[in-house]
């Protein structure tokens, strides 16, 4: 099988997991803090955990220092997540995605300011395509006054910042030490997030109140949404065996077309299960916007 399957099985997974996101927020979190559905996110690792430490017996070789970095990676991650989901909760998915391309921009001035990495001119166009495509779809219109969706752009570029900062300590450690034992500490973190969130009482009031009245729904949809996530990720992965880097990554941006494809087909076919605005302006203005971001990527990896 070509490596080009692999390689597009992340975007297109990640996509539909974006739309299953929007799901399970606008059926069971409209009216509660999305911080609870971050809960299920953040005790799927803990699951994995016995599984790694079989396999890697050396997952407590790391120093205290080591280990806490690596931790605080994965609760960055989680607050990404919640970040995310809170802006998904008000907000169309194709407006949503295409801020997440912002997060190779500041994962490249990270890398810069931590590892001496430099931007050649093609990755700075590129950069800059990525913050113009993601100004564009969060422009609005209503009764002919330009609007500037502030909060969205807030929640969304946190997002980003915080997932770059999670990807090079995670990068940093998984090179230093060891891909399976960063990956446990990891998870530690994640789950670490999810503790401390439990112990806030009005969101363990809800997370029991949710489960309590969907326990099959919420498990079965919420426990699919995380297996297709992961099968993205390992097949983008599976394919840099086979190819270069900046390719797989290039193709991993076209997240943000498939996500909007995926809206528009929603809207028409099953218009419950998603409300993507279908004027023409609007279809035009994310389209064009998706278009852009996504080659602003392209330009960075490459």
């Amino acid at each position: 099988m070509s490596w080009l399957v692999f390689a597009f099985s992340g975007p297109v997974l990640w996509a539909i997991s974006t739309h299953l996101d929007k799901y399970l927020v606008e059926q069971y979190f409209k009216h509660s803090d999305v911080a609870v559905l971050v809960l299920f996110t953040a005790f799927i690792g803990v699951l994995l955990l016995p599984f790694i430490a079989f396999y890697d017996p050396d997952v407590a070789s790391p120093d205290a220092g080591s280990i806490a970095l690596i931790m605080l990676a994965g609760i960055l991650y989680m607050g990404a997540m919640l970040f995310y989901l809170r802006a998904l909760q008000s907000e169309e998915a194709s407006v949503v995605t295409p801020f997440f391309q912002a997060a190779p921009l500041f994962g490249y001035v990270l890398a810069y300011l931590v590892l001496g990495e430099t931007l050649s001119t093609r990755q700075m166009a590129g950069g800059a395509m990525i913050v113009v495509g993601t100004l564009i779809v969060s422009v609005h219109f209503e009764r002919n006054v330009r609007g500037f969706k502030l909060r969205l752009a807030a929640l969304m570029l946190a997002c980003g910042f915080a997932l770059a900062l999670s990807g090079l300590i995670f990068k940093v450690f998984a090179i230093r030490v060891e891909f399976w034992t960063t990956t446990f500490w990891l998870f530690v973190g994640e789950a670490i997030f999810g503790v401390a969130l439990l112990m806030i009482g009005s969101y363990r009031r809800q997370f029991i109140a949710v489960l309590r009245v969907n326990t099959t729904a919420l498990l079965t949809i919420s426990g699919s949404n995380e297996l297709i996530d992961l099968g993205g990720g390992l097949g983008s992965r599976y394919a840099l065996l086979f190819a270069p880097l900046s390719i797989v990554q290039a193709i991993g941006s076209t997240t943000t077309l498939f996500v909007f494809a995926f809206g528009v087909g929603l809207s028409l076919v099953f218009p419950r299960l998603a409300r993507e605005t279908l004027s023409f302006r609007e279809l035009a203005q994310k389209g064009a916007a998706a278009l852009l971001v996504a080659a602003g990527v392209a330009l960075v990896t490459s």
